[in-house]
């Protein structure tokens, strides 16, 4: 197998040859099709996020096809297209296993980040981890579906029932919460890095009704307002946007120091949550929404050797949408 490899952290991936990995018990292998790049993966190359174990293959919004069991695992699962998001594993007997919040488990595995991941011609999964992705044809296009549209999704969940939504960072998360929202009949306002002209013309032609800077006010106050870009100064911001009795929700894994605010920004019962990892459910209920809604995903191409110009342009600000390896 072929895989882009993060030696240190904060350094360039190194593609390698390594030997094809084999499935254990429980296991399967995926022959990988395409993989998304999050922005997550930034975080973990970076070396932002804590308790990273290097050398690690990056990426975990893969779709592929099964071409290795382990034992136990049905055979039917053999040749069959399947994503492979962020969770790959959870002990299951935690409090937070327990009461069906999975996704903040006390012994959580994660693709790309604890366990190797999508950046590769090959990877192994735990076969509860993974889903079928029968009726999507196009992996290219599903690819920021299997963690850009889990974590969206889970996020609008979390924001209610709010009619005005505010989505402050407009990449590939938010690209695709845009149709959702439009498919749903809410208002989405588009909040951009300022003279970020593409991203509000991106945001409009999805159906946003606003889009502007992320320093503007909206025409109209928001119910809810859906944080993406780890952009800490972004939450007072968001706080003076939402109405009385909204919700600002962090939908990021990192993000850099909260600036202090003043309480009357909080005040009026206003709340400020953030959204954790996902669950398996929020997975199968977010691809029955995504194919009811027809979610069109924009992608960049990349061959997984470029993965470096990937994550480069990703950081930059140059991709409309999401970028995607291609082994």
């Amino acid at each position: 197998m072929r895989a882009m490899v993060l030696k240190v952290p904060g350094q360039p991936l190194v593609e390698e040859r390594r030997p094809d990995p084999v499935p254990a018990p429980g296991e399967l292998r995926i022959r990988i099709e395409v993989c998304a790049v999050c922005r997550t993966d930034l975080h973990v190359v970076d070396g932002e996020l804590p308790g990273l174990k290097c050398p690690r293959v990056p990426g975990h919004e893969v779709v592929g096809r099964v071409d290795l069991i382990g034992n136990g695992i049905a055979r039917e699962l053999l040749g069959r297209r399947v994503g492979l998001g962020w969770l790959g594993h959870t002990c299951g007997h935690c409090r937070y296993c327990r009461s069906l919040r999975e996704n903040l488990c006390d012994e959580p595995e994660f693709t790309g980040y604890t366990r190797d991941g999508g950046f590769a011609t090959h990877v192994i999964a735990d076969a509860a981890y993974v889903f079928p992705l029968d009726g999507f044809d196009d992996p290219v296009a599903a690819a920021p579906l299997m963690c850009a549209g889990l974590i969206g999704w889970r996020s609008l969940r979390s924001a209610g029932a709010a009619r005005r939504v505010g989505l402050y960072g407009f990449g590939a998360a938010a690209h695709i919460l845009a149709q959702i929202c439009h498919w749903q009949g809410r208002e989405v306002y588009a909040f951009t890095r300022p003279g970020d002209e593409a991203a509000q013309a991106h945001a409009r032609a999805l159906g946003a009704c606003w889009a502007g800077s992320s320093e503007d006010k909206p025409p109209e106050p928001l119910d809810a307002a859906i944080i993406f870009a780890p952009v800490g100064a972004l939450v007072p911001l968001a706080l003076s946007a939402v109405a009385k009795g909204g919700r600002v929700v962090c939908g990021g894994i990192h993000m850099s120091d909260i600036p202090s605010f003043g309480y009357d920004l909080l005040w009026q019962e206003r709340e400020l949550v953030s959204v954790a990892n996902l669950t398996r459910a929020d997975a199968t209920e977010f691809l029955g929404i995504a194919r009811q809604a027809g979610i069109v995903t924009k992608t960049t191409a990349y061959p997984l050797e470029m993965a470096n110009e990937a994550l480069s342009d990703l950081r930059a600000g140059r991709l409309q949408g999401a970028a995607v390896l291609v082994p």
